[in-house]
């Protein structure tokens, strides 16, 4: 039945001035032996960047942004029409088991759960279950912050660490609101790395371990889930997830 099993369903969201493309050939430096574990499903922020991007010349347009901030990160123009989105999209092209994100796209996944929690997004959807972290950050606005990391957040999560990554700081500090976090550390800086041997099987233990939890908990697929009881924001009920 092993080889039955339905991989994870992630919807992918990309950083600030990027896109779902340019995202998707960032994590597609990845090893087929981790994203053949994987149902990645890529989506684009929904409005046009309103300032110079950091990929020009790197990447091609277009770029694109979830949400607008203020200099301090602390007050936000669009982020419940950035959330409507994210939700409209997960009805029409879910279900989904997961969120990965980087950047912009993470400070929203690791926010997410704990405002569905409280019924302040994804709230016709099913439970977030597993997160994929890269670069990311707590959002800064207290109220959001209240409401997104005021519960510990219990669902398997997966975190890259950059050493010179300018939210390394942040980053370090988001994995508090997390319950067993597992940890990535790499030498670069605000990037989607590249695997070495050590991160490899990082990856690979996290990804695992989700598979034996969909094993008793089941997929997306599973309609049942829909009347599950949340905990903290996560479909969670295996008793015997390895402690990590």
């Amino acid at each position: 039945m092993g080889n039955e099993e339905k991989k994870p369903r992630f919807l992918c969201l990309h950083g600030f001035r990027t896109s779902a493309k340019i995202l998707r050939k960032q994590v597609g430096k990845w090893p087929e032996s981790v994203l053949e574990k994987m149902d990645l499903v890529f989506v684009d922020a929904p409005f046009p960047a309103e300032g110079k991007s950091d990929v020009e010349g790197i990447f091609d347009p277009p770029y694109l942004e979830w949400f607008q901030f203020d200099k301090e990160f602390v007050q936000y123009r669009n982020l419940q029409e950035c959330l409507q989105y994210i939700e409209d999209y997960m009805i029409k092209h879910g279900p989904f088991d997961g969120l990965l994100g980087f950047s912009q796209g993470a400070i929203l996944s690791a926010g997410l759960p704990g405002l569905q929690a409280k019924g302040l997004a994804l709230t016709k959807v099913p439970k977030i279950k597993f997160l994929i972290i890269i670069g990311g950050a707590k959002f800064q606005s207290p109220t959001v912050a209240e409401n997104a990391y005021s519960l510990p957040i219990e669902c398997p999560s997966l975190h890259f660490l950059g050493e010179t990554d300018f939210l390394r700081p942040h980053g370090t500090k988001l994995l508090e609101s997390f319950v067993n976090p597992f940890i990535v550390h790499h030498p670069k800086g605000h990037t989607v790395p590249r695997l070495d041997e050590k991160s490899l099987n990082i990856m690979l233990d996290f990804l695992e371990k989700i598979q034996k939890a969909m094993s008793c908990n089941g997929t997306a697929d599973d309609k049942k889930e829909e009347n599950a009881k949340p905990a903290n924001g996560c479909l969670w009920k295996c008793q015997d997830f390895p402690q990590s």
